[in-house]
């Protein structure tokens, strides 16, 4: 190896390792940008945490994550959970439920303020609070369950292809998109989907104190505005953001204006630049990707 070649290679070695750390560093910069942090905002009384449930439930980890987090910090004294959601999974939004019931019955209070709406899995996850407000024009309700399935075993034909399945288990296979439902199959999955509304009725009854009967009467899939979900008894009372705040406040026991706690995401560098069309390849993703195959979602539009 001669002199120029050897140089050459220290040369490119530095520059690689300097062109490495700057990546790193910027990577650093950028995620930490992103970051949770909590912000504190309105008055200077005890703290009421925020949480928002927002756009249709794929997961429950952030927000099972918050709610447990605020439920166990001593100087929390109450949780707002402020709700604009069509739906979303099934387990997804049986598992914020049962989060937010266990802080409920834990002592600490929980209010539901809906947005506009809060609708099939937004209020199954709203029943476990200590109260529910609804603005007027809250669409809430939706009681049901749906799943829904792409048949494309004809365009395929068309195209001239076909699928082979090999199974063992007669149900293996169905829903697949790829050939027609039998009677068999729709009965199969009709079953399914009552078990999982049963289970929706139940939760319903069972926190909102309505006799069965007046519960399935309603629970057939319709939306109602927040006048007709007190009239239903599916809400406790009628009220904005700011009500909800004060109700919170007083089943906390906070005199004054209370503090807002309320985590919030830095926008990072790439947030900055991408940020919508990151959140339009989100919403794409969720609704062709990430849909559950069991939902407790509203499907009218929002």
């Amino acid at each position: 190896m001669n002199k120029s070649t050897k140089w050459f290679l220290i040369i490119f070695g530095i520059l690689a390792v300097v062109g490495i750390g700057f990546m790193l560093l910027i990577y650093g910069f950028m995620k930490s940008m992103g970051d949770r942090t909590e912000v504190v905002t309105s008055g200077s009384g005890g703290k009421i945490a925020v949480v928002e449930l927002k756009g249709v439930i794929t997961s429950s980890e952030d927000i099972v994550r918050q709610v447990k987090k605020y439920r166990e910090t001593g100087s929390i004294k109450a949780i707002l959970l402020r709700v604009d959601s069509p739906g979303g999974g099934v387990v997804a939004s049986q598992e914020i439920y049962e989060e937010v019931k266990k802080t409920r019955d834990g002592g600490k209070p929980v209010v539901v303020s809906m947005g506009a709406l809060a609708a099939s899995g937004g209020y199954y996850v709203s029943c476990g609070a200590s109260r529910l407000v609804a603005n007027r024009g809250t669409l809430t309700g939706s009681i049901g369950v749906i799943s829904e399935f792409l048949q494309l075993q004809e365009a395929l034909g068309k195209l001239g292809v076909a699928v082979k399945t090999i199974k063992s288990g007669k149900l293996k296979d169905s829903g697949s998109s790829t050939r027609k439902m039998t009677e068999e199959d729709e009965r199969y999955f009709q079953q399914l989907m009552d078990n999982v509304h049963r289970q929706f009725i139940s939760v319903v009854e069972n926190e909102r104190h309505l006799d069965h009967d007046v519960v399935v009467k309603i629970a057939d899939g319709s939306v109602f505005t927040g006048e007709q979900a007190i009239e239903n008894g599916l809400v406790d009372t009628l009220g904005t953001f700011e009500d909800a705040i004060a109700i919170t406040a007083e089943l906390a026991g906070i005199s004054g204006e209370p503090s807002l706690v309320k985590e919030q995401r830095r926008r990072s560098v790439w947030d900055s630049i991408f940020g919508d069309v990151q959140e339009t390849l989100k919403d794409i993703k969720q609704e062709m990707v990430d849909r559950p195959a069991v939902s407790y979602r509203f499907t009218g539009p929002y």
